[in-house]
């Protein structure tokens, strides 16, 4: 960077030198998105296409007083019902006259839909000598601002902006972003703008604040609107956070799914996004957490087979110390919460010390195994029944207490947990009770992710397939007549070439 002395005032002007100075904290912007107040201003328009209709209608739904000068042979059908309609909010004015010189005067932006070049080119001039920002529907070269997507959850408002270079694009993230914002978020920005000022008054600037601002937004993100025993809700959170730092601690145990990131529901990652402090499995991948608050603590308390492990008391004790420390903390685990993951304990030890706790189920793992080999784990000529059956007990073993006649089912579907090491003793089990040697298994490691391996074959070969995938990786085996189809045609079209497969003998 260098000094320009060309003029009085300091500036600094960019230059090739390797630069010596903190690391930016934003990086270029294609435009800069701002927010224009137009409640009871003046909005000067032309055209009366559909494109000059919807400017119309967003300008006046903002507040804007609209003038519209066109003639009356110009307008369209869409402009017309507006005309005939009215605006949500603000007001629309059509003035039966061409654009002059003076439409512009006390006009506070300028709209144009011109057919033409030359047209839009004299509407921008016109308009800028009059000194009114101005945008000419369509034709970039003639816009000083831009129109972005809108999503609108008034008070909040989100507006989108691609720099006119893909509009489609545009779309299509609005699109996304609307299924993450429900519509009752509106009835929720409103009574933010009525609580902030108690807020601000009684709760300093730090953890106690933003503690009360995390509890509101997890309650404005459930998809209803607000009533009175949330008004009265967040009143009490207000008086005990204002007395006590520590009224805020809570905690949430989210299920992180088998592993793909995309496989997280929405409310998964609104918790990690309000989170103060993460402690999470093993198996919980790090495109996950990269999706958490930056700013957020995060602790590994992983527990896996055959490795060093946190015992689950260390685990409960952490989740009570930063609650009680008036910390968010999320628990994340691998799969869903409530299968093999020990949430019970998690909740009894938590409300012992009477610290809230929530619970955000997640993908279990048998769900991807099923998608991953395409088909359904139930079937109305297969299979009428699905197990989840842990393959591991606390010595290490199969657990004493399974029953396996039932689980020797030619019409259920059974999926094995943690039973790598097992394999061989679990088909051992079911064939000696009854199984057919020949039923259909299948077995995947590190299930949805990148390095996902696959394997089928008959159940007299389980042992076999577990050997050749490995047992160093978490393993799910799935046992049953639904898997028929897969043992010939063993997942040929992928969407991830680089998986490997496995194959027991037909």
């Amino acid at each position: 960077m260098t000094t320009d002395r060309s003029n009085p005032e300091i500036r600094l002007v960019a230059t090739d030198a390797p630069p010596m100075r903190a690391a930016r904290r934003i990086e270029p912007l294609a435009t800069l998105p701002v927010f224009f107040d137009l409640a009871g201003k003046r909005v000067a328009m032309t055209g009366g296409g559909a494109g000059a209709a919807w400017k119309a209608e967003l300008l006046a739904a903002a507040g804007a007083d609209v003038v519209l000068d066109v003639l009356a042979d110009e307008i369209g059908e869409e402009m017309a019902a507006l005309l005939i309609a009215g605006p949500a909010a603000g007001s629309l004015t059509h003035r039966d006259r061409p654009w002059s010189l003076d439409s512009f005067a006390g006009a506070a932006l300028a709209v144009g839909d011109c057919d033409t070049d030359a047209s839009a080119q004299a509407f921008f001039c016109a308009a800028r000598a009059a000194g009114v920002p101005v945008n000419v529907i369509d034709k970039p070269a003639f816009c000083e601002f831009r129109f972005g997507t809108i999503v609108n959850r008034s008070p909040a408002v989100i507006g989108i902006s691609t720099d006119g270079a893909a509009p489609i694009l545009g779309q299509a993230i609005r699109r996304r972003i609307e299924t993450l914002l429900p519509r009752a978020l509106s009835g929720w920005a409103a009574l933010a703008a009525t609580v902030r000022g108690e807020v601000m008054a009684r709760l300093d600037a730090g953890p106690r604040r933003r503690s009360f601002w995390e509890n509101f937004s997890s309650r404005a993100f459930t998809g209803r609107a607000p009533d009175l025993a949330d008004t009265a809700a967040l009143s009490a959170l207000v008086d005990g956070l204002a007395a006590s730092p520590e009224a805020g601690g809570r905690v949430t145990l989210v299920g992180a799914g088998p592993g793909e990131a995309e496989l997280l529901t929405l409310k998964a990652v609104r918790a990690l996004q309000a989170a103060d402090v993460i402690l999470f499995d093993d198996l919980v991948s790090d495109e996950i957490l990269e999706l958490a608050r930056r700013e957020a603590k995060r602790m590994l308390v992983g527990k896996r087979a055959a490795r060093e492990s946190c015992r689950q008391e260390d685990i409960n004790a952490l989740m009570i110390q930063f609650a009680k420390a008036g910390k968010h903390v999320v628990r994340l685990k691998s799969g869903d919460v409530g299968v093999f993951g020990r949430a019970g304990e998690e909740i009894e030890a938590l409300k012992a010390e009477n610290i809230p706790v929530a619970i955000v189920p997640g993908i279990t793992a048998a769900s991807a195994l099923a998608a991953g080999f395409g088909v359904s784990l139930t079937h109305r000529d297969r299979a009428t029944q699905v197990r989840f059956v842990t393959g591991h007990s606390k010595k290490g073993g199969l657990p004493d207490d399974l029953d396996w006649h039932a689980l020797a089912d030619d019409h259920a579907t059974t999926v094995f947990y943690m039973g790598g090491r097992m394999a061989p003793k679990i088909a051992e089990m079911l064939i000696a009770h009854g199984l057919p040697a020949s039923t259909p298994v299948a077995v995947a490691a590190n299930i949805s992710r990148a390095d996902e391996t696959r394997g089928t074959g008959h159940l007299q070969d389980l042992g076999a397939i577990v050997a050749r995938i490995g047992v160093d990786r978490p393993i799910l085996i799935g046992v049953g007549r639904v898997f028929a189809d897969c043992v010939d045609t063993l997942d040929v079209a992928s969407e991830n070439p680089s998986r490997q497969e496995a194959r027991g003998s037909a």
